[in-house]
């Protein structure tokens, strides 16, 4: 795993440096994506209505209950180096 980890943390840093802003449904993805490789599935309190920024987010994570955390990491590997 430690090559994928490694990986995950060079994506990571690409991830600040794309050419171009991605649309904000990617924008989702690469936030879930990343939250569920590094932590895993989504444990927090979903904040509610007024918070729609946080609850979208919240929402796009908890879509990927029950993905691995290193299938995770390879989704979130293969859609940065795909935007880069």
């Amino acid at each position: 795993m430690s090559d994928l980890k490694a990986a995950f943390d060079k994506a990571m840093a690409d991830s600040k440096n794309l050419s171009e802003r991605p649309d904000n449904a990617t924008l989702l993805q690469i936030y879930a994506l990343y939250k569920q490789g590094s932590v895993g599935d989504n444990t927090e309190k979903k904040p509610g209505f007024s918070e729609m920024v946080a609850r979208a987010k919240w929402d796009a994570w908890s879509k990927l209950k029950g993905t691995s955390q290193e299938d995770a990491m390879q989704q979130y590997v293969d859609l940065i180096e795909s935007l880069g």
